[in-house]
């Protein structure tokens, strides 16, 4: 009977021109796929392909159950990586909200009442930074290889990315008036625009930058990429850490910390330095001052109004890089 029932429910949906979840996926994702960066596209192309829809493909969208997208978020807390480690919690969100996204668009078209309600993320612990010390900064760039100089000195000095820092490109490099033009970034292998538009954004350079800039320049100035190997091409980030980066600090006994700590030591650096947290905002390339008082605000001495010039007295006074 039960079957029978299943049976009637399956052809009464048909008639109805419901479609199957993988059905409509594919639909859904030719429709959007027009709007994202190349990046976002593969983000999602992969989370539908490994984990999506492998679970929710032959059922009907209107027949998807909140217990369905339950049950799939149980599996996925259960889904083991290549490398054996378990799915992070961020990453099991971004999941179910893309498998939300598709089921309310189902919804909209095929007017049922989505399951995708009162679904709550799972909740995620805040890491905190680990910026490193003005010591420990001058310790690294007078020990790094001698070709890396130039490249940590403007990672740890702009709060630039690593896709940002990686794809840079000397026609935005602006030396006349010293800036830094962010309008591109390194990712996944190709260049893109930028994520978000308060991304786009022009870098003050402090002196120690402009003057790696100028000596980055006498090295790679017949190449489109400023961080450019010898056939021209940008560098490979997960070469770099594993080669250079993690090695170092092994050997100066320093904390493991993901190259992307040079980013918050800027922050931190500009701020307790006494800069306005509006200026540094802009050059980190956040929209507001928001993210960075609840990021880094033990990290912040006093509010000034100043533009650049106390950092660059910091370095000043500080540094002594050899």
């Amino acid at each position: 009977v039960e079957r029978l029932k299943k049976i009637e429910i399956l052809k009464s949906s048909r008639i109805r021109g419901i479609p199957c979840f993988g059905e409509f996926t594919n639909k859904w994702f030719e429709e959007l796929k027009a709007g994202w960066r190349y990046s976002y596209r593969i983000t999602i192309e992969s989370m539908l392909r490994i984990y999506i829809n492998p679970y929710f493909n032959d059922m009907l969208v209107d027949k998807i159950t909140k217990s369905d997208i339950l049950q799939f978020r149980i599996k996925l807390c259960d889904t083991k990586k290549p490398n054996g480690q378990h799915l992070s919690k961020g990453h099991i969100n971004r999941i179910i909200k893309i498998t939300g996204m598709i089921i309310n668009e189902a919804s909209d078209r095929f007017e049922f009442t989505t399951p995708y309600l009162g679904i709550k993320p799972l909740k995620t612990e805040k890491k905190d930074i680990e910026p490193f010390k003005l010591e420990e900064v001058e310790l690294i760039l007078n020990t790094v290889r001698a070709d890396f100089v130039n490249y940590y000195t403007i990672r740890f000095f702009t709060g630039m990315r690593t896709g940002e820092v990686d794809g840079l490109k000397w026609k935005y490099v602006d030396f006349e008036n010293r800036q830094i033009l962010i309008r591109e970034t390194w990712v996944k292998r190709r260049v893109e625009g930028t994520k978000t538009d308060s991304s786009r954004r022009e870098i003050t350079m402090s002196e120690l930058v402009y003057q790696a800039l100028k000596n980055q320049y006498e090295v790679t100035k017949q190449f489109e990429f400023v961080f450019a190997t010898k056939q021209g091409t940008p560098r490979n980030y997960q070469n770099i850490s594993s080669k250079v980066w993690y090695p170092l600090l092994r050997y100066l006994g320093l904390n493991k910390r993901r190259p992307y700590q040079t980013r918050h030591t800027a922050a931190t650096l500009w701020l307790a330095s006494g800069e306005n947290p509006e200026w540094v905002a802009r050059q980190m390339g956040h929209s507001n001052t928001e993210m960075l008082f609840r990021v880094y605000s033990r990290y912040v001495p006093n509010l000034t109004r100043q533009d650049g010039s106390a950092f660059e007295n910091l370095l000043k006074d500080k540094l002594n890089l050899g």
